[in-house]
């Protein structure tokens, strides 16, 4: 372990033992490290989860909120998720209890992709709560994220600049026609959504194969209802995507129009997690990554 993880696992004993003073800390585990945050576990029962924002007013902010957040979602998901046991806004960590499962993500893929589509259809009744509720119910809770479609694309240009070596060459024609293609019509009407739903922060149980719980909740926000739809696309592939779409009750030109944009959304996420995976290390993002070429830019 390097000199800054023994720091952070120092970190985190101070934190829990200034929260939890009557709490025994037999092993501190680091289980991950996502673009927004780090998080470790503590006895095999109590995640301890450090935001990475490196201005102090703006950490302690998103720590706070997304402790409230949480407490107002946990009233409208149909599925579990983190219930804080003590938030520390300065040092920008949140903790709770550990929800049963695995991450999705940790998951063989295989196994990952028989089981997609019934899991996809539990993400999108939990979607289509979410995007029921008024947009003015979180607003003191969450932002609105609107970038424009253009930029999605201009973003993922930057990205695929980036990985591009990594990329097999029987899929760059198709991925350069499509960055150099027109973008989806950016008209929709925004909703209030978790915005981050990749198969990180899906849990589900190992033997069963049910969701469990949803994490990390950091990245809520009123925005285009395709988004979370999209990465459903990017992790877990067309039919997975078809089922969580399913369960939107629109019209058919809207749902047409969803699933274009989630396809797009999914093209564009693909190279930020190739990115973040080739960045930090994380081969389980470089590998589901390059997977999911085979369906978002088919040779």
């Amino acid at each position: 372990m390097t000199s800054r993880g023994r720091d952070r696992v120092a970190d985190v004993r101070s934190v829990v033992v200034t929260h939890m003073l009557d709490y025994r800390i037999e092993s501190v585990v680091p289980i991950g490290e996502g673009l927004d945050n780090l998080a470790y576990e503590v006895n095999g029962e109590l995640i301890v989860r450090f935001n990475k924002e490196p201005d102090p007013a703006r950490r302690t902010a998103l720590v706070g909120r997304e402790a409230r957040l949480l407490a107002a979602v946990a009233d409208i998901s149909p599925l579990p998720v983190p219930e804080p046991t003590f938030t520390d806004t300065e040092q920008g960590c949140l903790a709770y209890p550990k929800l049963p499962g695995t991450p999705l993500l940790d998951m063989p893929r295989q196994q990952r992709s028989a089981h997609g589509t019934s899991i996809a259809a539990t993400l999108g009744e939990l979607l289509t709560a979410l995007h029921a509720v008024p947009v003015d119910r979180p607003a003191d809770l969450v932002e609105a994220d609107h970038q424009p479609l253009a930029e999605w694309r201009q973003d993922a240009a930057e990205n695929y600049v980036t990985v591009a070596g990594q990329v097999p060459a029987a899929h760059r024609g198709p991925v350069e026609a499509f960055l150099d293609a027109a973008p989806p019509r950016d008209g929709y009407t925004p909703v209030f959504s978790h915005n981050d739903l990749g198969i990180e922060h899906v849990l589900v149980d190992p033997v069963t194969w049910t969701v469990t719980g949803i994490i990390d909740w950091s990245d809520a926000a009123v925005v285009d209802p395709a988004h979370d739809f999209g990465l459903i696309h990017r992790d877990l592939g067309p039919a997975a995507a078809h089922a969580a779409i399913s369960s939107c009750r629109t019209g058919a030109d809207d749902l047409a129009a969803l699933h274009e944009r989630a396809v797009f959304y999914a093209r564009c996420g693909v190279f930020e997690d190739l990115a973040h995976g080739i960045e930090t290390g994380q081969g389980k993002y470089v590998d589901k990554s390059l997977a999911a070429l085979d369906w978002l830019f088919p040779a």
